[in-house]
Protein backbone atom coordinates (compact mmCIF):
# COMPACT_ATOMS: atom_id res chain seq x y z
CA UNK A 1 0.00 0.00 0.00
CA UNK A 2 1.49 3.92 -0.79
CA UNK A 3 1.73 5.92 1.49
CA UNK A 4 -0.83 9.15 1.11
CA UNK A 5 -1.50 12.47 3.26
CA UNK A 6 -3.82 12.67 6.26
CA UNK A 7 -5.15 15.65 8.20
CA UNK A 8 -4.95 14.96 11.85
CA UNK A 9 -7.10 17.14 14.11
CA UNK A 10 -5.42 18.33 17.40
CA UNK A 11 -6.10 20.34 20.51
CA UNK A 12 -5.63 24.22 19.61
CA UNK A 13 -2.20 25.17 20.37
CA UNK A 14 -0.54 22.12 21.12
CA UNK A 15 0.37 21.47 16.83
CA UNK A 16 4.10 21.36 17.66
CA UNK A 17 3.91 19.48 20.74
CA UNK A 18 1.78 16.82 19.09
CA UNK A 19 4.27 16.39 16.07
CA UNK A 20 6.91 15.81 18.70
CA UNK A 21 5.71 13.14 20.55
CA UNK A 22 4.11 11.53 17.46
CA UNK A 23 7.91 11.26 15.92
CA UNK A 24 8.99 10.09 18.90
CA UNK A 25 6.09 7.17 19.12
CA UNK A 26 6.97 5.97 15.33
CA UNK A 27 11.08 5.94 16.81
CA UNK A 28 10.29 3.68 19.78
CA UNK A 29 7.88 1.35 17.80
CA UNK A 30 10.16 1.32 15.53
CA UNK A 31 7.40 1.65 12.34
CA UNK A 32 9.21 4.04 11.01
CA UNK A 33 8.38 2.51 7.45
CA UNK A 34 4.57 3.44 7.54
CA UNK A 35 5.32 7.16 8.09
CA UNK A 36 6.97 9.68 5.88
CA UNK A 37 6.85 13.42 6.89
CA UNK A 38 4.88 14.80 9.76
CA UNK A 39 4.14 18.70 8.72
CA UNK A 40 2.66 21.37 10.65
CA UNK A 41 2.47 23.74 7.38
CA UNK A 42 3.80 27.68 8.48
CA UNK A 43 4.23 30.84 6.15
CA UNK A 44 5.78 34.01 7.00
CA UNK A 45 3.77 36.65 6.82
CA UNK A 46 4.71 40.51 7.27
CA UNK A 47 2.14 42.36 9.36
CA UNK A 48 2.31 46.11 9.82
CA UNK A 49 1.44 47.07 13.78
CA UNK A 50 2.37 50.10 15.45
CA UNK A 51 3.39 51.57 12.13
CA UNK A 52 6.61 49.09 11.72
CA UNK A 53 6.57 45.73 9.43
CA UNK A 54 6.87 42.75 12.01
CA UNK A 55 7.22 39.25 10.15
CA UNK A 56 5.65 36.39 12.43
CA UNK A 57 4.82 32.59 11.61
CA UNK A 58 1.24 32.12 11.11
CA UNK A 59 0.10 28.08 10.25
CA UNK A 60 -1.63 27.62 7.33
CA UNK A 61 -3.90 25.04 9.66
CA UNK A 62 -4.71 25.78 12.92
CA UNK A 63 -5.03 22.56 14.90
CA UNK A 64 -3.90 20.20 12.55
CA UNK A 65 -1.17 18.43 11.43
CA UNK A 66 -0.61 16.57 7.75
CA UNK A 67 1.04 13.31 8.38
CA UNK A 68 2.48 11.15 4.98
CA UNK A 69 1.36 8.05 6.15
CA UNK A 70 0.63 4.19 5.00
CA UNK A 71 -3.01 3.42 7.15
CA UNK A 72 -3.81 0.49 8.70
CA UNK A 73 -4.80 -0.46 12.07
CA UNK A 74 -1.19 -0.30 13.73
CA UNK A 75 -0.36 3.13 12.25
CA UNK A 76 -4.04 4.56 12.80
CA UNK A 77 -3.24 3.35 16.89
CA UNK A 78 -0.46 4.73 16.92
CA UNK A 79 -1.82 8.23 15.67
CA UNK A 80 -5.07 7.78 17.90
CA UNK A 81 -3.18 7.26 21.09
CA UNK A 82 -1.17 10.07 20.85
CA UNK A 83 -1.64 12.51 23.55
CA UNK A 84 -3.06 16.20 21.82
CA UNK A 85 -4.54 14.19 18.67
CA UNK A 86 -8.14 14.51 18.71
CA UNK A 87 -9.21 12.99 15.55
CA UNK A 88 -8.11 12.18 11.95
CA UNK A 89 -10.32 14.27 9.15
CA UNK A 90 -12.54 11.19 8.31
CA UNK A 91 -15.45 10.80 5.50
CA UNK A 92 -18.71 10.05 5.08
CA UNK A 93 -17.68 6.44 5.39
CA UNK A 94 -16.07 6.94 9.29
CA UNK A 95 -12.94 6.15 8.00
CA UNK A 96 -9.59 8.42 7.58
CA UNK A 97 -9.57 10.43 4.12
CA UNK A 98 -6.83 10.86 2.76
CA UNK A 99 -6.01 14.31 0.98
CA UNK A 100 -6.51 14.39 -3.07
CA UNK A 101 -3.57 14.32 -4.72
CA UNK A 102 -3.80 17.94 -6.02
CA UNK A 103 -4.57 18.97 -2.33
CA UNK A 104 -1.31 17.37 -1.07
CA UNK A 105 0.73 18.91 -3.57
CA UNK A 106 -0.86 22.32 -3.68
CA UNK A 107 0.04 22.77 -0.08
CA UNK A 108 3.23 21.29 -0.53
CA UNK A 109 4.19 23.72 -3.09
CA UNK A 110 3.34 26.42 -0.79
CA UNK A 111 5.87 25.02 1.82
CA UNK A 112 8.52 25.60 -0.57
CA UNK A 113 10.90 28.18 0.14
CA UNK A 114 11.53 28.95 -3.84
CA UNK A 115 7.98 29.24 -4.67
CA UNK A 116 6.63 31.15 -1.66
CA UNK A 117 7.76 34.75 -0.23
CA UNK A 118 6.55 36.71 3.01
CA UNK A 119 2.63 37.01 2.37
CA UNK A 120 1.51 40.61 3.20
CA UNK A 121 -1.58 41.29 5.44
CA UNK A 122 -2.38 44.67 4.74
CA UNK A 123 -4.83 46.55 7.00
CA UNK A 124 -5.88 48.86 4.50
CA UNK A 125 -8.79 48.21 1.60
CA UNK A 126 -9.62 50.19 -1.78
CA UNK A 127 -12.12 53.37 -0.85
CA UNK A 128 -10.19 53.56 2.91
CA UNK A 129 -9.68 57.32 4.29
CA UNK A 130 -6.12 57.54 5.55
CA UNK A 131 -3.73 59.99 6.85
CA UNK A 132 -0.52 60.73 5.23
CA UNK A 133 2.02 60.88 7.89
CA UNK A 134 5.34 61.30 5.78
CA UNK A 135 6.66 62.74 2.67
CA UNK A 136 5.71 65.62 0.68
CA UNK A 137 2.10 65.43 1.28
CA UNK A 138 2.22 64.54 5.57
CA UNK A 139 -0.86 65.62 7.03
CA UNK A 140 -3.30 65.41 3.94
CA UNK A 141 -6.16 63.16 3.97
CA UNK A 142 -7.13 60.84 1.38
CA UNK A 143 -8.77 57.91 -0.33
CA UNK A 144 -7.15 54.51 -0.91
CA UNK A 145 -7.81 53.85 -4.82
CA UNK A 146 -5.19 51.57 -5.61
CA UNK A 147 -3.26 48.93 -3.51
CA UNK A 148 -0.17 47.21 -5.04
CA UNK A 149 0.77 44.02 -2.69
CA UNK A 150 3.93 42.98 -4.71
CA UNK A 151 5.07 46.74 -4.41
CA UNK A 152 3.88 46.94 -1.30
CA UNK A 153 2.55 50.30 -2.33
CA UNK A 154 -0.75 52.21 -2.38
CA UNK A 155 -2.27 54.76 -4.87
CA UNK A 156 -3.85 57.43 -2.82
CA UNK A 157 -6.27 59.93 -4.20
CA UNK A 158 -5.79 63.71 -2.69
CA UNK A 159 -6.88 66.95 -2.75
CA UNK A 160 -4.74 69.92 -3.84
CA UNK A 161 -5.94 73.12 -4.92
CA UNK A 162 -9.09 71.61 -5.49
CA UNK A 163 -8.16 68.71 -7.69
CA UNK A 164 -8.17 65.31 -6.92
CA UNK A 165 -4.33 63.60 -7.58
CA UNK A 166 -2.72 60.40 -7.41
CA UNK A 167 0.06 59.66 -5.15
CA UNK A 168 1.83 56.30 -4.60
CA UNK A 169 2.73 55.89 -1.15
CA UNK A 170 4.59 52.99 0.92
CA UNK A 171 2.16 51.38 3.60
CA UNK A 172 4.04 52.87 6.21
CA UNK A 173 3.26 56.15 4.75
CA UNK A 174 -0.12 56.18 6.01
CA UNK A 175 -2.37 55.62 8.83
CA UNK A 176 -6.00 54.86 8.85
CA UNK A 177 -8.27 57.79 9.57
Amino acid sequence: MAMKWFAIHTLSGQEARVKEQLEHFIQIEKIEHLFGRILMPTQDVLTIKKGKKVSQTKKFFPSYLLVEMELNKESQHLVMDTPGVTNFVMGGTGKPLPLKEIEAERILSRLDPKKRKADSEIPYLVGDSVKIKDGPFKDFDGTIDEISVEKGKLKVMVSVFGRLTPVELDFLQVTPL
